[in-house]
């Protein structure tokens, strides 16, 4: 059986994940972009590279290659009304209706997508790539890295923010007849 290596990449930082903000379609935070690290240079034999539609997705692709694919199923969830907003905005606004949807996965307080549906939507685009062997790489959200653990480890939906995903971090997954998390070993 030949294997589906699957990395999924969290864009790098922007100035709204740094305001503890709900993201807009934001670029790269630019001081971080003028320090532009060499971030692809672990990933030089992947088949396909793939990325959200929103530009900080596109931007952090970038480093990675000059070619790329958007793929419409790691967009980022969709939080309606709250884009843009800071958490503390919320807690004073809208407290409870924040609680909701901390507290209830199918809540859509927001007008959005709610994090079940988001854990669906990127459960049916992990289905679409165990018929595809090889190494793919993907620049997604920590939202839609969140969902494909929630979706890989069949855990409820309700565990969804326990789940912390830095920028540029890296999660592996690898599917041989089942998905599996994997681990990487510590190069020094």
């Amino acid at each position: 059986m030949q294997v589906t290596r699957l990395n999924l990449i969290s864009h790098a930082r922007t100035v709204n994940q740094k305001q503890a903000r709900f993201a807009l379609d934001e670029p790269l935070d630019a001081d971080w972009l003028a320090r532009r690290p060499e971030a692809g240079h672990g990933y030089r034999n992947v088949r396909h590279v793939l990325c959200g539609p929103e530009l900080r997705t596109r931007q952090t692709a970038a480093l990675f290659g000059d070619e790329f694919r958007v793929v419409q199923a790691l967009a980022d969830c969709d939080l309606g009304r709250w884009r843009g907003l800071s958490l503390d905005e919320l807690l004073r606004a809208e407290p409870q209706q924040l609680q909701v949807w901390l507290d209830d996965p199918q809540a859509t307080p927001h007008g959005g997508e709610s994090i079940e549906r988001l854990c669906r939507r990127v459960g049916d685009w992990l289905a679409s790539l165990e018929s595809e062997p090889g190494h793919v790489l993907a620049i997604t959200h920590p939202f839609v890295i969140r969902a494909a653990l929630i979706n890989v480890l069949q855990c409820p939906a309700a565990a969804f923010n326990r789940i912390d995903i830095e920028p540029l971090s890296s999660l592996e997954l690898r599917f041989n007849g089942v998905w599996r998390l994997r681990t990487q070993e510590l190069r020094t």
